[in-house]
């Protein structure tokens, strides 16, 4: 037998990505084949610079845009400075005379003041030499990252060229998916997570969102402070960039937070035994974080104004009715995101619920305000337009002093009085708008159905979108607000912190300690009254809230559409899509989703479905012409096959043909049906336009099924609400009796009987107490409807006044709408003082 000498090395890793147990692994490598992508040692920051390079459209735009932000800052310190200390006024504004020997007008440089008393000024000044020491070692700090940054983006540069064959002039119109697929293939060649054989979607989305993750969870729970209870104001939600900022700092990266590293949670927080001296060290340390924002709070505040002013004056002066345009709330943004949704795939859903979510806010305009408004338009407009009139006659009005400036305020008036004047053919459909919107949001309390025409619905509805006047007076107050909820507000919170990160973190091997959550596990996380009965062993404190855990699994199944799930998780993705699938081609009288919006009637889910939505009549009324079976069963064939085409050339004549005759919904699904190639190769072989049309076609193929599938859910989980509330015992339609008639142990325990578990319910005993059988119960339900096609023909079909009584008859919401939220949240804690000599509580998931 022939000997062949293989060799063998040990790859030492200075960092703490391998798993425990395998710090001695032993790997093959081959002579010739080591390049400088083989075992990258911070993989997290590696796959965070290759996403931002991919959102940044480059090296060349990264770069000029960070040069741009250096200069921004000198720009915004130094103008302010020198308008502060250089300039004579009384000059500028005429009063004060200057003396010239050759011309008696005044220009602008008369108003500068000497370099020599500018200069003394400044120096005399103990504030302004402060602000110039705080910014320039700002300053400094930024251009050390900016080189270190340089540095580091050249070599994922390198990256993108060598090892994924892609250049810079075709990142802009590559999707990440294709870069994405790219990293998974190189990394069979060069063996960049050395842990692993083979990566795959899930572990690039873990390692970029690894933290992300973390804080959707915490919104989730609602064990962030960021929802208050005001004398005046009410409830009031409060999350800026700053607290964000700061949450960030003292939780994963900051010095002595609770991550050792970008990956791995620090040990003695794995533990529970001394849970109580680390709630103490965590509370002294938000503590000192929260004075020292106090003390840097002038500093803080001084810039966040200038930065205001600089950005907005301009913009305000051109379109005075940008303050009264909306966008969506930071907050709106965490507690919107699926697990595991990266920032452009939030954006995209986002920005195509933007118009509908407009329209809903508009409805709720006060006739009150909106007389007054009218009137005071009425007045402006007319002193406006006398003044207008004379400065055509004689331009020698404007020299007339306010002239000027009563022009430019009536102007800002007469803006501000028209967005309270609504539109004329504006029609109120404030359910019809909100089912459109979850359509696109994918998230929403259950008491807002039905009741969107209430003005607490409203309230609730702009904490999530919220006027950007709003967000800018937030921003300012921020510096302000932001040390009061950091020493009084979440340092009382510092006990649940430290038991949330034990109990909600596991080890990935591979990937290292991530947030439980994002497994987007249905049996660990997953909640009954969400298509989870019966599949879940999670208790109420396990449980995410508002469908989190399956919603989040059907996005990211349809966003990765090559990812294969762990067994029970697939066949949760395949029930549900057969579920659908059965209600789009077993029956003829159904009313899709979607039928209701009247919004975007001509967008794709409209053409993709022409046969059923072409007898639909768009209005207030919800009793919809039924479509046609064919056009139905049509439709769903053709968005059951949304992830690959057959061929880059059979794609490229679908973007070119199929756009045209997207109508022909049976062409367009036999030929995608028939399609098995990978989503990468779709650009392969094309220009830059005709790959970029065919992701966009793809892409929008995938929202329209996630829409589909996001109300499916929604319909099905007000269903099971509405049955398990008819089966609660003290829901009696039939009886007068008093309630004093009611067995003692159904009203002292009623979550001991067959009641959903769920934040409507928050008071449940600890885990142990609850019987083995309760995650069992009301199955009879479901298994109903899984027998009998006709009862899922009925889930469409239900309007949402019934069900959204469900929510707002026991005063109570779902995801942290609750006032009594902290009583949903944490079960009562044991001590755990035994727990120091057990191992740390890690499940380790391959």
């Amino acid at each position: 037998m022939s000997h062949v000498d293989v060799d063998y090395q040990r790859l030492d890793a200075s960092y703490g990505d391998d798993a425990p147990g395998e710090e001695d692994l032993l790997m093959h490598v081959p002579e010739g084949a080591k390049s400088q992508w083989d075992h990258i040692e911070n993989l997290d920051l590696f796959f965070q610079r290759v996403y931002n390079l991919h959102q940044k459209n480059g090296f060349t735009c990264m770069l000029l845009g960070e040069i741009f932000e250096l200069v921004q800052l000198l720009f915004v310190v130094g103008f302010t400075v020198f308008l502060a200390n250089c300039v004579d006024y009384d000059i500028l504004f005429a009063n004060k005379f200057v003396n010239h020997t050759d011309s008696s007008k005044v220009t602008l440089p008369d108003a500068f003041l000497p370099v020599d008393v500018c200069s003394a000024r400044i120096t005399n000044n103990a504030f302004v030499i402060f602000v110039l020491i705080i910014s320039g070692v700002f300053w400094l700090h930024r251009l050390v990252k900016f080189i270190y940054n340089v540095c580091c983006y050249w070599e994922i540069r390198s990256f993108y060229i060598n090892a994924l064959k892609m250049t810079m002039s075709e990142l802009p119109y590559a999707t990440w998916q294709e870069v994405q697929a790219r990293i998974v293939e190189i990394q069979k060649e060069h063996q960049i997570c050395i842990h692993k054989k083979e990566l795959t979607e899930l572990d690039i989305y873990h390692r970029i969102l690894r933290f992300k993750n973390y804080m959707v969870a915490m919104v989730n729970k609602s064990l962030l402070p960021v929802r208050f209870q005001l004398p005046v104001l009410g409830d009031v939600v409060f999350y800026t960039r700053g607290l964000k900022y700061n949450f960030e700092l003292i939780f994963f990266w900051g010095p002595g937070s609770l991550f050792e590293n970008e990956w791995s949670l620090k040990p003695e927080y794995k533990r529970g035994g001394n849970r109580l001296e680390l709630a103490d060290r965590l509370a002294s340390r938000i503590l000192w974080i929260g004075v020292a924002n106090l003390l840097l709070c002038p500093v803080i505040l001084v810039w966040q104004i200038l930065y205001a002013f600089f950005s907005y004056t301009e913009v305000i002066k051109r379109e005075p009715g940008s303050l009264g345009a909306r966008r969506w709330s930071l907050y709106g943004r965490c507690y919107l995101r699926h697990f595991n949704e990266l920032d452009h795939e939030l954006m995209s859903r986002l920005s195509k619920g933007y118009k509908p979510a407009s329209k809903y806010m508009n409805c709720f305009l006060s006739p009150l305000l909106t007389v007054v408004a009218k009137n005071v338009a009425f007045f402006a407009g007319s002193v406006l337009a006398v003044l207008i009139a004379l400065t055509i006659y004689d331009e020698d009005v404007l020299a007339v002093e306010h002239v000027l400036s009563s022009i430019t305020l009536l102007g800002v008036c007469i803006t501000v009085c028209r967005s309270f004047i609504p539109d004329l053919n504006m029609v109120f459909c404030p359910e019809q708008l909100l089912r459109v919107i979850l359509a696109h949001i994918h998230y929403m309390p259950d008491h807002w159905q039905g009741h969107a025409h209430k003005y607490k619905t409203r309230d609730q509805f702009s904490q999530l979108f919220q006027y950007k006047a709003v967000f800018i007076l937030e921003e300012l107050l921020s510096p302000l607000v932001t040390p009061i909820i950091l020493i009084f507000c979440l340092r009382r919170k510092s006990l649940e912190i430290v038991d949330f990160f034990r109990n909600f973190t596991v080890e990935v091997i591979g990937v290292g300690d991530t947030c439980s959550f994002a497994q987007m596990d249905v049996r660990q996380h997953g909640h009954p009254a969400w298509m989870s009965e019966g599949k879940t062993e999670a208790s109420i404190y396990q449980q995410a809230e508002d469908g989190k855990t399956e919603l989040s699994l059907m996005h990211f199944a349809i966003t990765n559409p090559q990812w294969q799930p762990p067994q029970e998780t697939t066949h949760f993705i395949s029930q549900l899509k057969e579920r659908v699938q059965r209600e789009a081609t077993g029956t003829s009288d159904i009313i899709h989703p979607l039928s209701y919006s009247e919004s975007e009637p001509r967008s794709l889910i409209a053409n993709l479905l022409a046969g059923p939505l072409g007898s639909v009549h768009f209005g207030c009324d919800t009793s919809l012409t039924h479509p046609a079976a064919t056009g139905v069963r049509d439709g769903a064939s053709a968005l059951q096959s949304l992830s690959p085409v057959s061929s880059s050339i059979q794609m490229k004549a679908s973007a070119g043909h199929g756009l045209r005759t997207f109508g022909q919904t049976s062409t367009v699904s036999r030929m995608m049906a028939s399609s098995g190639a990978d989503a990468r190769t779709v650009s392969s072989g094309s220009s830059a336009w005709e790959g970029q049309l065919t992701s966009m076609v793809l892409s929008e193929y995938a929202s329209t099924e996630m829409s589909i599938h996001a109300l499916y859910i929604h319909e099905l989980h007000k269903q099971q609400s509405r049955s398990e509330l008819s089966r609660h015992t003290w829901h009696r339609q039939d009886s007068d009796e008093s309630s004093d008639s009611i067995p003692e142990e159904v009203r002292s325990e009623p979550h001991r009987k067959n009641l959903p578990r769920s934040q409507t319910f928050p008071i449940m005993p600890s885990p142990s107490a609850i019987p083995p059988s309760a995650s069992a119960s009301g199955n009879t339900s479901a298994s109903q409807q899984e027998a009998s096609p006709h009862s899922n023909t009925q889930l469409l079909r239900a309007g949402t006044g019934a069900a959204g009584n469900v929510g707002g008859s026991v005063g109570a919401a779902l995801g942290g709408w609750s006032e009594g939220a902290d009583l949903r949240h944490h079960e009562a804690l044991p001590e755990e003082s035994s727990e120091d000599d057990m191992p740390p509580h890690i499940h380790k998931v391959t």
